[in-house]
C-alpha cells in the first residue's frame, strides 16, 4: 500500500476536522529541520530559513549543516542526529546526488514528513531510478513527501512557509487551497498578489507520494478552505482523485481546475465514432461535470475566478446587476455578456424608479447601468444605485465595471460606495477593471481586503461570475432517476459480454431494447430472396445495410442503402452489397425522419465509462459536436447535456418542422447511462448512431459494441 493510500478517507462519512489528519505532520508541523541550510545570500540554502520566519510561524526550527554554528541568528546543527528533539517535518535542500542518504537520515531520525525541492533526477549518470529509490523508502517508513521538483509549500493559516524561492510580500491567511503540480503556477500565484489569499498554498511537483488529491482531501478538513484551485497535468491515483472530488461536492466547496495537456492523441486509435471525437481529456471533462467542477484555460481565469469564490458570498437566484462609469465600455460589457452567457437581472419596475433620482439628466436607469454623469456627489449616488440594484429581487451579484486606478479620487470614492454597499447586502459585490494592466495595486488590494474583489479583466470577471452561476445553479438542481432495468436482464447481458463472441447489429440492437431504448425493427439475411421476404415483412419502405463481421463504419465503405420502396429495389441493393462487401446484409424498417443524434461508450483506463452524446449520422467526426458525462445520469443531466450541443436548436423546431420529443431523447440518454454504468467495465467502446429524433419519439437505428475481449478480433477484421 502506497503512503498516500492510507490516508484518513472522509468521502463519506463527513469532514473531521477536529481528527488529525496524516498530512498534518506535512503541512502544519510543530518542528521543522533543514538539511542543506546555508548562510548564503541569495541561495535556495538560506531563502528557505528566510521565508520561514517571514510570517511568524511560531513552531520550532533547525537549520542543519556541519559548515556552520549560526544561520540568520539560529544555532545550526551538524546533522539530524544532533537535534534536542525529533521533528516533524524534515527539508532536504539538497542536490540530486545527496537525496538518497538524506532521505533515510530522515527516515532514521524519526520524521513524519519530508519536504524535497531537487529534481530527483540522476540521468545524466545513467541512474534514472532516484525517484522510484525515494519514494520506495518513504513508503516504507509511512513518511510523507512534498516533492520533489517542486517549490514546496505555504501555509499562512500558521505563517509557514517550506520553500527555497520566496517572496518578500508578506501572506496573509484566506480561503484558497491553491494545489498545482507546475513549480512555475505557484510563484505565479502565491508571490504577486496578496489579493489572493490562501488557507494553503501547494507545489507538490513530481507527487512521490503525495499527491494532488491527498492535498486536496487535507485542504478539505480545513474550516478555513472555501475554494479550491487545481493546476493539474494528470490525476496519479485516479480512484483517491474521484473521491476527493466527491467530498467537494457534498461539502460545497468549490473547486475550480486549470487542466493542462489537453490532446486527442488516442483519436487515431479508436475503433468508434465516440472514442475518435472524445478525445484524450475527455474522461476529465465527464469526471468534472459528475462533480461540479469548473474549469478555466489561463492564469488569469484561474486567479480570477478564486478570488471571486474565496470571497464568500453565494450568488443569489437572478442575474448580474451592473454600474460603469463609460457608456462605451458599458455595451463592450453587454456584448461580452451575452458572449459568455451571463445574464443581466431583468430589474423591476421599482427598482429603475429608485435609480432615477440619483442619475444626471440625460441618463436612464436601466440594467446595466451608465451612473457617471457630472461627478456632482458621485459616491453618494453611486451607492444608492448599488443599494438599489442589489435589493432587486432578480439580481444575483452586484459589480462595478471601471478601471480604477491608484491615486484617482474618483476610484477611491467608487470603491467606498461599493464597500458601502455591500457591507448592507448578503449578495455578493464585485470590481472588474476592463483594462487589465490598469495601475490599481494598493486600490485593488485594499477594496478586496474590505470584502469587495477586485478582478482584472472584462472576460475574466464574467468568467467568474458565470461559475459562480453555475455552481448556484447545480447546488438547487434536483435528480429524477428512472428505474433500474431487472438484475436478470443486467446479469445476463453481463455474461454474454464475456463470452468472447463480438456482438453483431442485431444484438446491439436488441442490447438497448432490453434497456428500454426504441430501436428500430430488422432483420439479418443472407440471400436476396430472403431479404425481399424481411422487406415484405417489416413493410416499406427498409433500409439494407451490410451485415459482414469486421465492417465498423458501413456509411464509409458504401454500406448503407435508405429508402428502398419496393422489391426490385431491395433486390438491386442485395447484389451490389453482396458482391463488394460480402452476403449478409441486414434489412431495417425506415424509422421516421428526424435529426440525428449519436450516443457513444468509451472506457477510460483511469476513470472507467463515460457516455458521450453528439451531433450523429454521416457528419459525427467533423462536426465534432459532442458532450461528455459519467454514467448513470439523472433526466435534469440529461437535459443539460442536450443544452450544451450546437445542434440543439434544430430539436427545437425549425423550417417548418415540429419540435422533438425532448423528453423521449432525454429518457434515452439516461437510460443509456444506465447501460454504461451496469455493463461499462465490459465494453471498450459502443456506438447508437443514427438515434432519430422527432416529434413522433425517438429511434435507434444501429449500433456497434467493441467488447473488451472481442476489441482485439473485431479490430483485426476491420483491417482486412
Amino acid at each position: 500500500m502506497t503512503a498516500s493510500a492510507s490516508i484518513r478517507d472522509t468521502s463519506q462519512s463527513g469532514a473531521e476536522p477536529s481528527k488529525p489528519h496524516l498530512l498534518d505532520a506535512l503541512l502544519k508541523p510543530a518542528s521543522i529541520a533543514f538539511v542543506g541550510a546555508s548562510a548564503k545570500v541569495n541561495t535556495p540554502g538560506n531563502t528557505m530559513l528566510r521565508a520561514v520566519t517571514a510570517d511568524g510561524y511560531s513552531g520550532r526550527v533547525y537549520p542543519v549543516n556541519p559548515k556552520y554554528d549560526l544561520i540568520e541568528g539560529m544555532p545550526c546543527f551538524a546533522s539530524l542526529a544532533a537535534l534536542p528533539e525529533t521533528v516533524d517535518h524534515v527539508v532536504l535542500g539538497l542536490a540530486n546526488e545527496y537525496l538518497e542518504e538524506g532521505l533515510k537520515q530522515a527516515v532514521q531520525h524519526g520524521a513524519k514528513a519530508v519536504t524535497i525541492f531537487a529534481s530527483c533526477d540522476l540521468t545524466d549518470r545513467n541512474d534514472d531510478g532516484l525517484a522510484e529509490r525515494l519514494a520506495q523508502i518513504a513508503r516504507e517508513a509511512g513518511v510523507m513527501i512534498c516533492g520533489g521538483n517542486g517549490m514546496g509549500f505555504c501555509n499562512p493559516q500558521i505563517g509557514l512557509r517550506v520553500t527555497g524561492y520566496a517572496s518578500p510580500l508578506p501572506m496573509k491567511p484566506g480561503g484558497v487551497a491553491f494545489i498545482t503540480q507546475s513549480g512555475s503556477a505557484f510563484s505565479a500565484l502565491a508571490y504577486n498578489d496578496q489579493r489572493l489569499k490562501f488557507s494553503v498554498c501547494i507545489s507538490s511537483g513530481r507527487e512521490l507520494t503525495t499527491t494532488a488529491d491527498d492535498y486536496m482531501d487535507w485542504a478539505l478538513d480545513q474550516p478555513s478552505t472555501k475554494v479550491i484551485g487545481l493546476f493539474l497535468e494528470t490525476a496519479r491515483e485516479p480512484e483517491q482523485f474521484a473521491r476527493a472530488l466527491a467530498k467537494a461536492d457534498r461539502l460545497g466547496i468549490p473547486v475550480i481546475v486549470l487542466k493542462v495537456g489537453r490532446t486527442e492523441m488516442s483519436a487515431a486509435f479508436a475503433a468508434s465514432h465516440s472514442g475518435a471525437i472524445a478525445g484524450d481529456d475527455a474522461a476529465y471533462e465527464a469526471l468534472f461535470a459528475r462533480h461540479g467542477v469548473m474549469t478555466v484555460e489561463t492564469l488569469d481565469d484561474l486567479a480570477a475566478n478564486l478570488l471571486l469564490f474565496s470571497a464568500g458570498k453565494p450568488a443569489a437566484p437572478g442575474g448580474l446587476a451592473s454600474l460603469h462609469d463609460s457608456g462605451g465600455e458599458r455595451e463592450m460589457v453587454a456584448d461580452l455578456a451575452m458572449a459568455a452567457g451571463v445574464r443581466f437581472a431583468d430589474v423591476s419596475t421599482e427598482t429603475l424608479e429608485r435609480l432615477r433620482p440619483h442619475l444626471d439628466s440625460g441618463l436612464q436607469p436601466a440594467n446595466p447601468l451608465d451612473v457617471w454623469g457630472s461627478g456632482r456627489d458621485f459616491e453618494k449616488h453611486v451607492e444608492a444605485c448599488m443599494d438599489a440594484m442589489l435589493a432587486d429581487p432578480d439580481t444575483a451579484i452586484g459589480v462595478l465595471f471601471q478601471d480604477i486606478r491608484d491615486g484617482s479620487y474618483v476610484a477611491e470614492g467608487f470603491t467606498r460606495a461599493l464597500i458601502a454597499s455591500s457591507r448592507k447586502s448578503e449578495k455578493p459585490v464585485t470590481v472588474v477593471s476592463n483594462y487589465a494592466s490598469v495601475n490599481h495595486r494598493s486600490l485593488a488590494l485594499a477594496t478586496t481586503e474590505s470584502g469587495v474583489p477586485v478582478i482584472d479583466g472584462t472576460n475574466e470577471g464574467l468568467s467568474a461570475i458565470s461559475n459562480l452561476f453555475a455552481f448556484r445553479d447545480r447546488r438547487q438542481r434536483s435528480r429524477t432517476l428512472v428505474d433500474p432495468v431487472a438484475a436478470e436482464v443486467r446479469d445476463r447481458w453481463r455474461l454474454r459480454l464475456t463470452n468472447g463472441a463480438p456482438l453483431d447489429e442485431l444484438e446491439g440492437l436488441r442490447l438497448l431494447s432490453d434497456y428500454g431504448l426504441s430501436t428500430a425493427r430488422a432483420t439479418k439475411c443472407s440471400t436476396a430472396e430472403a431479404a425481399t421476404h424481411a422487406a415484405a415483412e417489416l413493410g416499406y419502405p427498409v433500409a439494407v445495410k451490410t451485415g459482414m463481421p469486421g465492417i465498423q463504419h458501413k456509411s464509409d465503405v458504401g454500406g448503407v442503402k435508405l429508402g428502398l420502396s419496393d422489391a426490385q429495389a431491395v433486390q438491386a441493393a442485395y447484389d451490389d452489397l453482396a458482391a463488394r462487401l460480402g452476403p449478409d446484409v441486414v434489412v431495417a424498417e425506415m424509422a421516421p425522419k428526424g435529426v440525428e443524434i449519436a450516443l457513444g461508450l468509451v472506457r477510460d483506463p483511469q476513470f472507467g465509462p463515460y457516455i458521450v452524446v453528439a451531433s450523429g449520422g454521416i457528419w459525427i467526426e467533423i462536426l465534432r459536436d459532442r458532450a461528455v458525462a459519467l454514467p448513470p445520469l439523472s433526466l435534469e443531466e440529461a437535459q443539460e447535456i442536450t443544452q450544451r450541443l450546437r445542434i440543439h436548436p434544430l430539436l427545437e423546431g425549425s423550417r417548418g418542422m415540429p419540435p422533438a420529443d425532448m423528453a423521449a431523447l432525454h429518457d434515452a440518454i439516461v437510460r443509456f447511462s444506465m447501460l454504461a454504468a451496469d455493463l461499462g467495465d465490459l465494453i471498450d467502446e459502443m456506438d447508437v448512431n443514427p438515434m432519430l429524433v422527432s416529434h413522433r419519439g425517438c429511434v435507434a437505428v444501429d449500433a456497434l459494441v467493441v467488447a473488451r475481449n472481442a476489441n482485439s478480433q473485431q479490430l483485426k477484421g476491420d483491417l482486412k
